[in-house]
C-alpha cells in the first residue's frame, strides 16, 4: 500500500527563480511532479532520458519541443518523449503535472 502524498506549497522547492516544485508520489517507473510558474517565467532549454508528460492545471504556458511551439492552457496536455530538447515559459501563473516514466532520481 502507498502513502498519501497531499498538496502542500509549503513543501515546494524553489529550483530556478519563478519556478516551485512538488515531488508527488513515485515508483522505480515513474513520478508525478507538480510545478507552479509565476508569470513570465522561462525555463532553460534541456533534455533528459525520460519520457515526459504535462498536464495544464491551470494557467498558460508555451512548450518548445522539435516539432515546434505548442501553446497550452487548462485541460491540455502533451508528452515530451526522452532526449527531446525541449523548453517551458509561462505567460500567467500556472500549475502543471508532469509525470516522468522512469522515475527521475535527480528529483527524488
Amino acid at each position: 500500500m502507498s502513502d498519501v502524498v497531499h498538496r502542500n506549497n509549503e513543501q515546494m522547492t524553489n529550483p530556478e527563480p519563478g519556478l516551485k516544485r512538488q515531488v508527488m508520489s513515485y515508483t522505480p517507473e515513474m513520478m508525478l511532479v507538480r510545478h507552479t510558474m509565476e508569470p513570465g517565467w522561462v525555463g532553460a532549454a534541456h533534455s533528459h532520458p525520460h519520457q515526459q508528460l504535462v498536464f495544464v492545471v491551470s494557467g498558460h504556458i508555451v512548450l518548445t519541443t522539435p516539432d515546434g511551439d505548442h501553446t497550452l492552457r487548462a485541460g491540455d496536455s502533451i508528452i515530451v518523449p526522452g532526449d527531446a530538447v525541449h523548453q517551458a515559459r509561462a505567460f500567467e501563473a500556472s500549475e502543471v503535472l508532469d509525470v516522468f516514466t522512469p522515475y527521475r532520481e535527480d528529483y527524488a
